[in-house]
């Protein structure tokens, strides 16, 4: 592994959010296999650390390892080469993740972590490109990618990316990690996945809720899931996020859910965490244009 050298930007990390998957229904399927999709994004403060550290241009490197992730498959490494590749002015980069969302938990990390890269080096580089473009760009990376860059709780449609904001309540959740990681590509590809779900408006989720239907197929293949969901369900109504393996369930405070926390069985990872309809990504771009003198 080579030396981080000269950081790029302050010294403050760019957070990459987790988020979850309020609902989740599968109203249909595009002739090129692509799953139709409505959804309601929150964003929740469990989030990866990236730093950036500058490279000659032409240079994009990962410090460090991701257990599982090589990196040339690594979204943010793939992040920074498309963002390299569509703006001649880019330099080189090398970027350290300090990775604290699980994997294949059905939180986000690898699509955030790449929304991350796009947002700050956008800056980083003085590039000057849109939101919009950014979303545009990480559509290419994974559904869940513009989500992470627009930065706001939202209301998805079509394959994730049809995206309108949501002002939500921010509840205390408690979040759950069974020993168990669940391939997203095999639950949307199982047959007995419900595929016809009938749409419905905002205002319904709002008042009457929805639930997630991949939740049934990660139930029946998956035990260790299935047993996170019973027992955080004898305190609270638990939900599945995206595919899996995270299940969570909104609490009364922070002190309730530290207390379910503590009896869970021991060989679960857990954590006590706040909804957000805003990314803390927004701050942290905001802080680097006040430094720069862009945001004036």
């Amino acid at each position: 592994m080579s030396a981080p050298g000269q950081p790029l930007g302050g010294p403050e990390p760019w957070p990459a959010p987790a988020k979850l998957n309020l609902f989740l229904h599968v109203v249909g399927r595009r002739a090129d296999g692509y799953h139709l999709l409505q959804t309601a994004f929150q964003f929740v403060d469990l989030c990866d650390l990236l730093r950036f550290y500058r490279r000659p241009a032409g240079v994009v490197e990962r410090l460090g390892e991701v257990p599982g992730v090589p990196a040339d498959q690594d979204l943010a490494v793939r992040a920074a080469r498309l963002l390299a590749a569509r703006q001649p002015s880019a330099g080189g980069v090398a970027i350290a993740v300090s990775k604290l969302i699980p994997l294949q938990g059905g939180l986000g990390g690898g699509s955030s972590d790449a929304a991350t890269v796009l947002v700050a080096l956008n800056e980083l580089w003085g590039l000057g490109l849109a939101p919009g473009e950014l979303a545009e760009l990480g559509l290419s990376l994974g559904a869940d990618v513009p989500v992470f860059v627009h930065g706001r709780a939202a209301w998805a449609e079509g394959v994730g990316e049809r995206l309108e904001p949501l002002d939500l309540p921010e509840p205390v959740y408690l979040l759950l990690r069974p020993d168990a990681a669940v391939s997203t590509s095999e639950v949307f590809q199982a047959p007995e996945l419900t595929r016809d779900t009938p749409t419905i408006r905002i205002r319904d989720f709002l008042t009457v809720g929805g639930r997630n239907d991949c939740e049934p197929v990660v139930r029946r293949r998956v035990p260790a899931v299935a047993e996170a969901l019973e027992w955080l369900g004898q305190f609270a109504p638990a939900r599945l996020t995206g595919t899996g393996s995270c299940v969570f369930a909104a609490m009364p405070d922070e002190q309730a859910a530290q207390a379910v926390l503590r009896q869970q069985p021991g060989r679960w990872q857990g954590w006590v965490v706040r909804g957000l309809n805003r990314s803390p990504l927004v701050a942290r771009r905001r802080l680097e244009q006040d430094r720069s003198g862009r945001g004036r």
